[in-house]
């Protein structure tokens, strides 16, 4: 219920945008003035993979336009879990209950950028959905930029499929994988195809990553494989008032409470396939631990994952777990980089290890890890979470990522040299875009090759194209007049 009334809250604030639009209230984007971006997304929540993402996408975009040229700001739930990112870029707090805040805050701005990966699906929060579709439908329907960058779409609830194939009509959605554009398009949304923007981050050096495995116990010698785990199970978080009032007043769903009116899916039900799951990964790996000497580590790529991580270690008598709680992105990712394998539930964890080539196997509650496999040609590297055969299939996994790390680690610098060029083509796409709104906006002039689309790389991705030949044959990516 509360879903639906987010839902049709929103729908009529974008009606309502568009009304006042079209009666002269608000005013585009002028020349001489600094072009005034919204990155709207799920930040602020200390999800290491949502706070790479937009750190990419404002670092990229910046240096495209020039940052003499524009004003960004981004959305954040919490500033104590985004201090110190985003440089250069106002942060602007995110309400839980939204709708008032998009209707205040878009308006004040020439574009919207939607940042977030999971932008258009059911999955984890419709609310979550709900707010990106607002974020972009409020921007179109004041004819100003309306894009989503790199994003992804899987199923959605049948009133959040209308409101995305209403409302962001007249946006671009730049899509991370075909199989989101296509779920798009039969919506009839305009897209482009693209990628994820967290291949360029560039985090603490490996050092950093490798004294912090020293200081768990490390000795500096043995294999460290990764695992970063999640709760599957309790996805999508739904806003409910009844369940907000009892847990005020008698302290029940203290459990599954998420934050105010929102909880996530809870039950019996829901905790046997979790436990199920914990038990299958942690006898998996114990398995494979007495077959193979390893150091094994546990993640929190977000800070929501802590307790799942906590929940293996013991299984596991007490490994060390590493939480994004406690350690920032630029920390965090080079934790990961420092190890030499990984088996993770989380897209992310695998994304921003790629760069340093580390061997990886995905356990996966969506399409999300199992698109990203594909494309790498690892196929039998990912597992499903509710698999029956969990354990036997993880040390299978494992197995492969030892024995057959060299052939896994060329198609990962592969991927991310592809991804690279690709993340470059949406520089363009975005260029294109703005020009076609504001025709009047100064861009760069000249003839730009597909790295300069890219922000600036560091000395490991620098080596990482010219080891797999990515740059030296390409054509100029645009001629910008």
């Amino acid at each position: 219920m509360m879903d639906f009334v987010l839902e049709a809250w929103v729908s009529g604030l974008i009606e309502s945008a568009k009304l006042g639009w079209m009666l002269g209230k608000g005013k585009p984007w002028q020349p001489g003035e600094k072009l005034k971006l919204l990155f709207a997304g799920y930040n602020g929540t200390r999800n290491t993979g949502s706070d790479v993402r937009v750190e990419e996408m404002l670092r990229q975009i910046r240096h495209i336009l020039g940052a003499d040229k524009v004003e960004f700001s981004v959305l954040s739930q919490n500033f104590g879990f985004s201090r110190g990112y985003f440089h250069g870029t106002s942060q602007v707090h995110l309400p839980d209950v939204y709708p008032p805040f998009l209707a205040r805050e878009v308006p004040k701005h020439h574009g919207v950028v939607a940042c977030e990966g999971s932008a258009f699906k059911s999955k984890f929060a419709n609310a979550l959905t709900n707010m990106m579709i607002g974020s972009l439908g409020i921007a179109a329907a004041q004819n100003k930029l309306s894009i989503a960058y790199g994003s992804e779409a899987g199923h959605m609830d049948p009133m959040i499929a209308k409101m995305c194939a209403r409302y962001c009509k007249k946006s671009l959605i730049i899509t991370r994988n075909v199989e989101s554009r296509n779920i798009l398009r039969e919506l009839g949304v305009p897209t482009e195809l693209g990628t994820d923007t967290a291949w360029t981050f560039e985090p603490l050096p490996i050092d950093y990553g490798k004294k912090v495995l020293t200081d768990a116990g490390w000795n500096g010698r043995t294999p460290v494989l990764v695992v970063c785990p999640i709760n599957p199970f309790w996805w999508p978080v739904k806003p409910s008032v009844a369940k907000y009032v009892a847990r005020s007043t008698t302290g029940a769903y203290r459990d599954s409470h998420y934050r105010t009116i929102y909880f996530h899916k809870s039950g019996p039900e829901v905790d046997l396939a979790f436990d199920r799951y914990l038990t299958a990964m942690a006898k998996g790996v114990a398995a494979y631990r007495q077959r193979s000497k390893v150091f094994v580590v546990l993640v929190a790529t977000e800070r929501l994952d802590a307790r799942a991580c906590h929940l293996i270690s013991e299984k596991l008598g007490g490994v060390p777990v590493f939480s994004s709680g406690d350690y920032d992105m630029y920390q965090v990712v080079s934790i990961l980089r420092a190890c030499h394998r990984m088996v993770s539930s989380r897209y992310h964890g695998i994304v921003t290890s790629m760069p340093a080539l580390v061997p990886s196997a995905g356990v996966t509650m969506d399409e999300r890890i199992q698109n990203l496999m594909r494309e790498r040609g690892h196929p039998d590297l990912v597992i499903n979470v509710d698999d029956p055969d969990l354990e036997d299939k993880l040390v299978v996994a494992l197995e492969k990522l030892a024995t057959e790390g060299d052939r896994i680690a060329t198609g990962i610098g592969r991927t991310v040299a592809k991804n690279l060029k690709t993340m470059a083509r949406m520089g363009v796409y975005f260029e294109e875009e703005l020009q076609r709104r504001y025709p009047e906006f100064p861009l760069r002039h000249g003839e730009w090759s597909w790295e300069d689309y890219l922000p600036p790389l560091g000395p490991d991705l620098d080596r990482l194209l010219e080891k797999y030949e990515v740059s030296a044959t390409e054509e100029p990516a645009r001629v910008a007049n």
